[in-house]
């Protein structure tokens, strides 16, 4: 079966075990997954019973569940490749019981000709379950940090067993002027986009940049965002950052 290909810059692919989620913190308030999953909630479709619209907008309806159908496609793809791990949800969401999280893990660990990007806001969650996760160099781990009420993330991360710990800063709604970046190997910084779109000031995203080269942090710009992203573009001071590790 072919790869799922991905739009997002920093990936190649998206693999969903687990579709469904809820709102943790600001970074949620516009999130294109509650979109896009409430897009195709109607009868049949992938989203049935997990998302709706409503007249406040898109809304999940607290409703996670674990994809089974899907746990072992990774396997199938043979050609190597970075994949996003739930792009469309949170593996690590209190409604997904820690056998399943073991269950993901266990496929990532045998697909070992991939990369793959877990990518989480519940890091105490994280925290909690690292020790009973295998922890192969191909699974890189992130959070997602938008303003400095949540950099309490970051600290769990770094306490974690992944061999690569990533931050994703987006959508970055506030300044990050004091991140603490010891132990982190990756950051990517990105601005919202879609309806409702929060701005992004440049300063924030060059602080973050001047950051990460005084700690010698691989730094990716993904977008300044916007209503229409693709008018804003990700280019910084006329420069295009790609870094990734490996």
């Amino acid at each position: 079966m072919a790869t799922i290909s991905s739009k997002i810059e920093w990936t190649e692919s998206t693999w969903n075990p687990v579709r469904g989620c809820t709102r943790v913190s600001e970074g949620c308030r516009f999130c294109y997954a509650e979109r896009i999953a409430a897009r195709f909630s109607g009868p049949g479709m992938a989203y049935e019973g997990l998302a709706k619209t409503t007249k406040a907008g898109p809304q999940w309806t607290r409703e996670v569940l674990p994809i089974r159908s899907l746990l072992n496609e990774p396997l199938k793809w043979k050609k190597p490749r970075r994949i996003f791990v739930n792009s469309m949800s949170d593996l690590f969401h209190e409604k997904i019981e820690l056998n399943y999280i073991q269950e993901v893990f266990s496929v990532m660990e045998k697909a070992n000709w991939h990369q793959f990007q877990v990518l989480t806001k519940r890091a105490s969650r994280l925290l909690e379950f690292s020790p009973k996760l295998p922890w192969p160099k191909n699974v890189w781990m992130g959070v997602s940090v938008e303003d400095s009420l949540v950099t309490d993330r970051i600290d769990l991360l770094r306490q974690t067993d992944a061999h690569i710990k990533f931050l994703s800063l987006e959508p970055l709604i506030g300044p990050l002027p004091h991140l603490e970046l010891s132990g982190i190997d990756w950051v990517i910084v990105g601005g919202e986009s879609g309806p409702g779109a929060r701005e992004m000031k440049k300063k924030w995203v060059v602080d973050i940049k001047d950051q990460c080269a005084k700690e010698n942090v691989l730094f990716f710009f993904k977008q300044w965002g916007g209503k229409r992203k693709s008018k804003t573009g990700r280019e910084l001071d006329g420069q295009t950052y790609d870094e990734i590790p490996g």
